[in-house]
């Protein structure tokens, strides 16, 4: 039997690495996807349009626009002269937010009056326009409570601070996430295209025809996509470690377990998808079928305790979903072994009930 999957697995390999198209898939685009995604995919908000339309003639107003034009977030200023081109230049996205300071502003500062200012948001871009006007909240807060004379009253003063990630640095977070992601495409994708390649080069009755039993044959598919999935996954993590400088608090071998613990439940799901397809067409589609709802509930793109109730319960069947929480904890926090091992619990039976199923189907597929 050793013996036969032997042969099989290099049989495996050759096929995959012969082909160059298959060796730009495994080598190149997930390395061009990192650089890109980790600068595309982030939070941080920078180089913002800001309109200002100032209605006060005081000293203070034009301070305060000062104040914004030192922050590195607002790159550009436009100056307003009447109400009406407030529409105009956030309908045309000339600016994502616009400062309206009223014409008692400075006045109510040398009072020890409440001073007031009004923001308007482009509320189009949902996800950056509450950040950019977080920004511009505080901001103003600081300037007034600075200029105001009561200022010297106020008696709490509050301290923020951040753990695991003290400067909010977004290639902190994006960085693990796309490995994550990155490994789930390779493995379901090389995966996938096994069986159905070789029903669509003709050369599946011949393995039919040999002396390969039903499982050594998903084994023989299972274990190079395995093996190059990981390969290609550790490359990713040195880039990210090494190339891009992002710290792994946690143990490397942890890390790595755990990688070829939750490849293996996407190998599965993706011979699932090859013994259903006839063709590679029809398996790279059933892949792009479930990967974007694997990836959305993973909690990559929102946080899971954020979902509704049933859909935090569909999440539990996603591989992804668990594999991010390792991922981000070894890198950031240091995540120990009973925390991995407690997230491993599910990719494992993730793991068994995806390659029990794709045998299943193999089989009946066979027959």
């Amino acid at each position: 039997m050793l013996n036969r999957l032997f042969h099989l697995i290099i049989k495996e390999f050759l096929a995959l690495l012969r082909d160059p198209k298959t060796r730009g898939i495994l080598i190149v685009p997930p390395i061009l996807q990192i650089f890109i995604f980790s600068y595309a995919i982030t939070q941080d908000v920078k180089n913002v349009s800001l309109a200002v339309l100032n209605h006060d003639t005081g000293v203070e107003s034009g301070t305060l626009i000062q104040r914004f034009q030192q922050s590195p977030t607002f790159t550009r200023i436009i100056s307003l002269s009447h109400r009406g081109e407030i529409d105009s230049a956030i309908d045309k996205q000339q600016a994502m937010i616009v400062l309206v300071i009223p014409q008692d502003f400075s006045r109510n500062l040398y009072g020890g009056r409440v001073a007031s200012v009004q923001v308007l948001l482009d509320g189009r871009k949902s996800n950056a326009a509450p950040i950019v006007g977080s920004y511009a909240t505080k901001i103003v807060n600081k300037f007034v409570q600075e200029r105001s004379r009561t200022a010297q009253n106020v008696g709490v003063d509050i301290q923020t601070r951040h753990w695991f990630n003290s400067n909010l640095e977004p290639k902190r977070t994006t960085i693990p996430c796309l490995v994550c992601i990155l490994a789930t495409v390779l493995g379901m994708l090389v995966s996938g295209l096994s069986i159905a390649r070789e029903r669509e080069m003709g050369t599946f009755e011949q393995i039919l025809v040999s002396p390969l039993t039903p499982t050594e044959i998903l084994l023989g598919k299972a274990i190079p996509a395995l093996v190059l999935a990981t390969g290609s996954s550790m490359i990713l993590i040195m880039i990210a470690v090494f190339i891009m400088g992002i710290p792994l608090q946690g143990s490397f071998w942890l890390l790595l377990a755990s990688l070829d613990l939750f490849l293996l439940s996407v190998i599965g799901i993706g011979l699932f998808i090859s013994s259903l397809s006839a063709t590679q067409q029809q398996a790279i589609l059933g892949v792009i079928l479930i990967l974007p709802p694997s990836i959305m509930l993973s909690g990559f793109a929102t946080p899971v305790e954020t979902m509704p109730n049933w859909m935090q319960w569909l999440t539990v069947a996603n591989p992804v979903r668990w594999y991010l929480v390792i991922v981000k904890g070894v890198f950031m926090k240091g995540m120990d072994a009973y925390e991995v091992f407690l997230n491993c619990v599910p990719l494992a039976a993730i793991s068994l009930i995806t390659l029990c199923a794709a045998s299943t189907m193999f089989r009946r597929r066979m027959e």
